[in-house]
């Protein structure tokens, strides 16, 4: 029979951070309450969960990799909102906030899950924060669940 490592969607004894971002704050707040939320409806209780707000998307960067080198987390939720505007300030953020929580996965033991909007319009934004498409926080939230189950089996 061929072995297999299933994660389960549970939080169990682990800790979580979340890292949100300040900058459209009307969005991420919408994605850290879906983040909470789905936590504590799978176990987690508030000593389990462990938030830091940061200015901006760039920075989450940052809080995030310090927080898992810390060695005191299941996982780390990253949640921002990058809404094109009329610059190129856009696809700089977006490659910088991608790349960065991408080294902290290639360099670390505690995986950074990856809950960054990225939409054109705010009607986009909207439609992921808690609307038509679901809550991307709730999404992030149970990724993080089921990837720090997979990783406590290796």
């Amino acid at each position: 029979m061929v072995g297999e490592i299933k994660g389960q969607i549970t939080a169990g004894k682990g800790k979580y951070a979340i890292v949100v971002s300040r900058f459209n704050e009307f969005i991420t707040s919408k994605l850290l309450g879906g983040a909470i939320d789905c936590l504590q409806r799978h176990g987690a209780s508030d000593e389990q969960i462990q938030l830091v707000w940061v200015p901006g998307t760039c920075e989450i960067t940052i809080a995030a990799k310090k927080l898992a080198d810390s060695g005191k987390y299941a996982a780390v939720l990253c949640l921002g909102a990058v809404i094109r505007g009329q610059t190129s300030h856009y696809d700089y953020v977006c490659q910088q906030v991608t790349r960065g929580i991408a080294q902290i996965n290639y360099e670390g033991k505690t995986p950074a899950v990856f809950g960054v909007l990225t939409c054109e319009t705010i009607e986009q934004a909207v439609e992921r924060a808690g609307t038509k498409r679901g809550n991307a926080g709730s999404d992030a939230a149970m990724t993080a669940m089921e990837i720090a189950d997979v990783i406590g089996q290796l």
